[in-house]
């Protein structure tokens, strides 16, 4: 089949996690027959950061503005299976309208951040890639966050349908490495600067490495600010692209995930960063959130860390404790949430959701499809 998605970003990896996961959603959908193409605005802080520039299997196409690129859109819409808008699409609520003009026979909106769509919508906003009919006219509404996020999505924007669709990883492209001397690090934890990550960065990684002088810490990612509480053991690399990923993991004794405040909250939120790590062999520490352990099990395929005594413990582990704990997580990981676990739960929804010309009203459902 051939899907045409209106994104935020495929072409640059910087500041983002959407465009990890669609490369490796696209190249897994391409294995197996499909044509993607992908239609992303052309904007200075990812076109100077672009680190792709096409997609294996797809089509990418960088336009200046919808009015450019309206007629284009329309066109390939026409003879398109399905058709995908996303989260913080800048054009999103013009793509999603062209959508529900078109003939598509599946027409899908894919929220990659559910957390903040409804943190805003509870807070009297609508969010700005979304148009004023939410999303009631969608056949189906994916998420990357599970959980009571999805009865939030029917009732506060109203959507038909929703499922579940997290994240994954392409064991392809992150798999073990020797390791890099300059990623090298007792703890590391990689992700771009947020402050309301930062009281839990604090407690959990800064803490613990005012505890341990003489243990090497490591930090990788972008939009850190100057007043950063950086101690002389904590290092830090700029914005890694994910070809260097597997290198920094594989460098690390132990990794640390810390997930964004709104999607904590939420729960069900499991982060790429998770999968990437495991899928390296690399253990992972990672702070409470409600569904954690639908993905792994706690102390054997990861550990959990509420305190910086937690960490300190966590680091305690011998190189035996920590290895068995990655050997488990990274099998867990490869049965299911690689790439090509995700290609063929969406390719299902889209088949099995919705019969072909019917649009929102197909009586099928998979387990973890919701109708209302």
């Amino acid at each position: 089949m051939k899907l045409t998605i209106f994104g935020l970003t495929v072409s640059s990896s910087w500041g983002n996690g959407h465009a990890t996961l669609w490369r490796g959603l696209i190249g897994a959908l391409a294995q197996r027959g499909h044509r993607v193409v992908f239609f992303e605005r052309d904007v200075p802080y990812y076109a100077n950061t672009r680190d792709l520039t096409e997609i294996p299997g797809g089509e990418l196409r960088l336009y200046r503005s919808w009015e450019e690129v309206w007629p284009e859109a329309v066109r390939e819409l026409t003879d398109s299976d399905a058709a995908i808008v996303t989260s913080f699409c800048p054009d999103g609520a013009a793509a999603g309208k062209a959508v529900a003009e078109s003939a598509v026979a599946r027409r899908i909106y894919y929220d990659m951040d559910t957390p903040v769509t409804l943190a805003l919508v509870e807070a009297g906003e609508m969010p700005s890639w979304l148009g004023s009919s939410g999303l009631a006219d969608y056949d189906l509404v994916l998420s990357f966050t599970g959980g009571l996020a999805l009865d939030k999505l029917c009732q506060r924007l109203g959507a038909v349908r929703v499922a579940a669709l997290y994240g994954s990883v392409d064991p392809n492209a992150h798999r073990r490495t020797a390791p890099y001397d300059q990623y090298r690090a007792d703890l590391s934890y990689l992700g771009t600067y947020a402050e309301d990550r930062q009281a839990i960065l604090q407690e959990l990684f800064i803490e613990p490495a005012r505890h341990l002088p003489e243990r090497r810490f490591l930090i990788g990612g972008a939009q850190y600010p100057e007043q950063f509480p950086w101690t002389p053991n904590i290092f830090f690399v700029r914005h890694l692209p994910p070809a260097e990923h597997p290198a920094f993991f594989s460098s690390s004794r132990l990794t640390l995930n810390v997930t964004r405040r709104a999607m904590a909250e939420s729960g069900w939120c499991p982060s790429g960063r998770l999968f990437e790590a495991a899928s390296c062999g690399t253990p992972i520490l990672s702070d409470w959130w409600e569904g954690l352990d639908a993905f792994f099990t706690p102390s054997e395929e990861i550990l959990v860390a509420r305190s910086a005594d937690d960490t300190l413990e966590a680091m305690s582990l011998s190189d035996a404790e920590l290895s068995n704990i990655a050997m488990r997580s990274r099998e867990r990981v490869l049965a299911e949430h690689t790439a090509d676990r995700r290609a063929e739960e969406l390719e299902a929804l889209i088949f099995e959701t919705i019969p072909a010309g019917l649009h929102g009203q197909g009586p099928a459902e998979l387990g973890n499809v919701m109708e209302m």
